[in-house]
């Protein structure tokens, strides 16, 4: 047997789980965990700025690509709890990262020693697992539970702390007999899938809503195949957004209260069945459940058993991992298709692909300053389909979902439940560390930019390239919109006369000058006033990545109040805004039949 310390048996454990890639902020607890990556050598190590930034950066990371995990490490006290809200946006859109911090001396705990602080506690609401480990010996076992942990049923984030005085004790671990534990992942049955197809059949209007559990399961290609198969339009769910392109004919578009189409929406409350697969029917997405329900039955497919029944009470409801659930549920299709009794459902695909190409919004604005719905209009334009677009809140990524188009799985990367300012920079970053090809554009309110922004000169030290578009009201503008209910514009100005700024700029009352911080942090900016200077400034942007490597910030400056469509009922959204009456008012929109 192999003696080493224990910090070194979890080193080991990393590496033959397939780890590769951390992110952290080492520090005296820590170090000795440290000490041991560096003599391993074979896990890659990229320093935040925050150490919130690093979980987020995990985030990004575990998202960009299937099997990923994503690894942050911290110090004791604070470095701990800053990686909480991580930990909490990754557990509430069930993705697997594995958070690491060093602690006080175990004969110290209970003496408030220097940044000792009860993070398994604190950790517990947010993770799958969390859990001190106070014996050295555990520690690679602890280390194997937690992948087990992280990729069994429902995905999530553990936490592990390790004392300092663990990590450095000396055990017994032999790596080479070492052996990750099997995953387990439920599965529907054939009996389960006969009954959902049944049901389906029964049908006239039925509707499919992928979520993000088909994402998780890397099942899109499966959703896609049953989709074509039945003829049954698809409806993704935010998380789920890119699991079926959306120029496909079947899909039909999102529904919810903000994050939606005028297409989606309306397919949805024409419809009498819904096949809900790996989703979790989200209140942003459904409304009251009385509208949402009235009229139709449901199926719920999800991994975790008690996600079945939580929002409401299905007609009946399958545990079952979705890639699983698909692959029956396929099968069944098929057979009952070569015998000739599965239904044809082109008239109702027919109906629901015209509400997809006439109820769509303006996006065809020429204001200066720019609307928001023009910028995503040029984006379209200039960005193709194997875009990644990475964004967190706001009216930016409410636009954004409205207007943009995604075209594959892990094309839209989105902190989803928890929605924390400031998450979009360092987990683009984590997306870019994912991999080194692909096109990664980042969007950005003003607000969420200017939160974890010292995260941009990671990108610069490590080179990690990426657009990140900041459409600048200087405005908490979501907040600003939902304040119009209490007949309020309050503490939400982010404006002030820059002093620093020629007093002739239009943007100088907008405040934070973001292209002199950007510089100052190692990377490249330009600032875009009008609709005509979009393109030339995206190519300036991939000019710049491509010679120097660092992340590239496009500000545009936006009118200072816009309000972006949304409602408190998917059948009561309000659309301040012009609808769009021809071709021309929505040129980029998918499956355009206006005219």
């Amino acid at each position: 047997m192999a003696r080493m310390t224990a910090a070194q048996a979890a080193v080991w454990v990393l590496e033959k789980e397939g780890i590769t890639q951390a992110f952290g902020v080492p520090g005296a607890a820590i170090n000795p965990f440290y000490a041991a990556l560096r003599k391993q050598g074979t896990i890659g190590h990229i320093l935040a700025r925050h150490v919130e930034g690093a979980s987020h950066m995990a985030e990004g990371y575990t998202r960009a690509g299937a099997g990923n995990i994503g690894v942050c490490i911290g110090t004791s006290g604070p470095a701990g709890t800053d990686m909480i809200t991580g930990l909490y946006s990754a557990q509430a859109d069930s993705i697997p990262i594995l958070c690491i911090t060093g602690q006080a001396p175990r004969a110290r705990l209970h003496k408030e020693d220097f940044q000792a602080v009860d993070i398994e506690s604190i950790a517990k609401p947010v993770t799958k697992w969390a859990t001190t480990v106070m014996e050295p010996a555990q520690v690679p076992r602890a280390f194997q539970q937690a992948f087990h942990v992280m990729r069994s049923g429902r995905p999530g984030p553990v936490l592990i702390d390790l004392p300092v005085d663990v990590q450095t004790a000396e055990i017994e671990f032999d790596p080479d007999t070492y052996s990750p534990l099997p995953v387990y992942k439920p599965a529907a049955t054939r009996a389960q899938a006969e009954k959902a197809i049944a049901l389906l059949q029964e049908a006239e209007r039925p509707l499919i809503v992928a979520g993000g559990g088909i994402i998780n399961a890397d099942a899109s290609d499966l959703l896609v195949e049953f989709a074509e198969l039945t003829g049954v339009p698809v409806i993704p769910t935010l998380m789920a957004w890119g699991s079926i392109p959306d120029d496909h004919p079947l899909m039909a578009g999102m529904c919810g209260l903000q994050t939606s189409h005028r297409y989606g929406n309306a397919t949805m409350l024409a419809s009498d069945f819904v096949l809900g697969i790996g989703n979790r029917w989200a209140n942003r997405h459904t409304g009251s459940i009385d509208v949402y329900t009235k009229g139709r039955k449901f199926v719920h497919v999800d991994i975790e058993p008690t996600q079945i029944g939580r929002v409401f009470s299905p007609d009946f409801g399958i545990v079952s991992d979705a890639g699983a659930a698909l692959r029956l549920f396929i099968a069944v299709a098929r057979e009952m298709k070569a015998s000739g009794r599965l239904k044809d459902r082109g008239a109702w695909a027919a109906e629901c692909l015209h509400r997809k190409g006439t109820m769509l919004r303006k996006s065809n604005y020429d204001e200066v300053p720019m609307k928001p719905q023009r910028v995503y209009q040029c984006m379209n334009r200039a960005f193709g389909e194997d875009t990644t677009y990475v964004t967190t809140i706001g009216l930016s990524q409410i636009a954004a979902a409205q207007f943009l188009h995604v075209f594959g799985p892990r094309r839209w990367i989105n902190c989803g439940q928890a929605g924390p300012l400031g998450w979009t920079a360092p987990a683009a970053l984590g997306v870019r560390a994912a991999d080194p090809t692909r096109r990664i554009v980042a969007i950005s309110g003003d607000y969420d930019f200017q939160f974890l922004l010292e995260e941009l000169a990671v990108g610069a030290q490590f080179r990690l390239p990426y657009i990140h578009m900041v459409v600048n009201n200087s405005y908490l503008g979501l907040i600003r919109q939902a304040q119009r209910g209490f007949d309020m514009d309050y503490c939400v100005q982010l404006g002030f006369d820059n002093i620093n700024s020629p007093e002739h700029a239009p943007e100088r009352s907008y405040g934070v000058d973001h292209v002199k911080v950007v510089e100052g942090l190692g990377c490249k900016a330009i600032r875009v006033h009008r609709p005509d200077e979009m393109a030339p400034a995206i190519a300036q942007a991939e000019a710049w990545m491509k010679e120097h490597q660092v992340p590239v910030v496009i500000e545009v400056i936006l009118e200072r109040v816009t309000n972006v469509a949304m409602g408190a009922e998917i059948d009561k959204i309000v659309e301040f805004e012009e609808l769009a009456s021809s071709r021309a008012d929505a040129p980029t929109a998918v499956a355009v039949a206006l005219d």
